[in-house]
């Protein structure tokens, strides 16, 4: 027993904290409508923007909600995304313990992140990307002419989605496209909230494997493909070690398929709910654009995708972050903020002002946004304008929704024409 002048020693980081007013809600929630944030998200926009959750982990962390919250936050030079400090908000059993052991580029800090992004960002510039385009149409029609082929009914979430956005990854980087499945399966075991570590490893080194053999064979014979091109500017001369860059041809190809196969295969069913947003689509093409942004922003697939640690106290909207606390900027919470988007859960193609944060914000923010965009004008135009009969097959309640998983999503769309 200690008396009242007795020292007594901080909580761990993310122990739960004995002078905490309220208790802490459960995070995640999940989503009442797919194309929607949770009900939830403003009742805490509006009354508690900055709140105290508890994770499936047991620890604590706070959720940020406000759009201006989640900008300054994320900009915020003492908000750390280093997967191995202690109080890093994991969301899934294993994904801590394989994130520190194979250190993802996007889960470290400057200058470790500098470096690897300065790496990427000469494939993923806009000029580089608008030259992509024939190739990445080639390959939408190519895939969409065997399913026309085949016949309906079709679950699109692994014959289009997914088919389109690991086609064109694996294109880019150089990766043989042959098992489309094999790809998907490794994200959806290290994605998964429920996945252990050794399950997440396990997953993970079957990638590398395949990638170090790719890797092997650009060293002897380069190609114009951007596993030749980290060989010979950086593995070759020793800036990269082999982990290295198995890390990060890794979580390049994870990350860039996994967002674009929700986005196309949710943007697609919420089309078919809403057929006159499909015609709105028809009639004018020239909107497929603005309708991208304007999907990306109300889907906000990557919502919890920012975990970050305060490295020092950060104040937001009253409430002070004590630094070594884990800390969540919800996207899909501030691109539904009333503040900042007019009507937010209306989807409107000609929204103008259209400032997201679907692709996170900062020095973290997707360096593969521009790739990302140019596939999902292509995929949605192309299957718009291609299957104009395009329908559900079965009802509403076949579709199967992700709601486990790093990135929001479905898991099964099954349709028809």
């Amino acid at each position: 027993m200690t008396s009242p002048d007795t020292p007594t020693a901080p909580p761990a980081p993310g122990a739960p904290r004995p002078d905490t007013a309220a208790p802490p809600r459960d995070f995640p929630v999940q989503r009442g409508c797919p194309f929607a944030a949770p009900a939830e998200y403003d009742a805490l926009r509006a009354h508690e923007p900055v709140a105290r959750v508890t994770l499936p982990t047991g620890r604590e962390a706070w959720v940020v909600t406000r759009y201006d919250d989640v900008r300054e936050l994320l900009s915020d030079p003492r908000i750390s995304a280093d997967i191995s400090r202690p109080a890093f908000p994991a969301l899934g059993e294993g994904e801590q313990e394989a994130g520190a052991r194979f250190r993802p580029f996007i889960r470290t800090d400057a200058p470790e992140h500098t470096r690897y992004r300065r790496m990427l960002l000469p494939v993923f510039t806009v000029r580089r990307v608008r030259a992509m385009r024939p190739l990445v149409q080639a390959r939408v029609d190519e895939i969409l002419d065997g399913l026309l082929a085949a016949g309906g009914p079709v679950d699109l979430v692994p014959a289009y989605a997914n088919a389109v956005s690991t086609s064109v990854i694996c294109e880019l980087l150089g990766v043989p496209r042959e098992n489309l499945e094999f790809f998907r399966d490794v994200t959806r075991i290290s994605g998964s909230r429920h996945s252990t570590a050794e399950q997440v490893s396990e997953a993970l080194g079957g990638l590398f494997g395949l990638l170090a053999e790719l890797v092997a064979r650009r060293r002897e014979e380069p190609r114009d493909d951007l596993i030749s091109r980290l060989v010979t500017e950086h593995l070759v001369p020793g800036r990269l070690t082999m982990d290295q860059l198995l890390s990060t041809l890794g979580i390049t190809i994870n990350a860039g398929r996994e967002t674009t196969t929700s986005m196309i295969a949710l943007s697609t069913l919420l089309l078919l709910e809403r057929p006159e947003l499909m015609e709105e689509l028809r009639r004018d093409p020239s909107l497929m654009p603005a309708a991208v942004d304007e999907l990306l922003r109300v889907l906000s697939v990557a919502d919890s995708i920012p975990l970050r640690v305060a490295a020092e106290d950060i104040e937001l909207s009253g409430r002070t972050i004590p630094a070594d606390d884990g800390v969540i900027a919800l996207l899909a919470g501030a691109n539904h903020d009333p503040e900042q988007f007019d009507d937010p859960g209306r989807v409107d193609f000609r929204r103008t002002d259209n400032h997201h944060v679907a692709f996170g914000h900062g020095v973290h923010q997707c360096v593969g946004q521009h790739l990302a965009r140019l596939e999902l004008e292509i995929a949605l135009e192309t299957l718009v304008r291609r299957v104009p009969a395009l329908r559900l097959a079965g009802s509403r309640d076949d579709v199967v929704v992700k709601h486990d998983s790093a990135t929001f999503g479905l898991e099964v769309l099954k349709v028809t024409w």
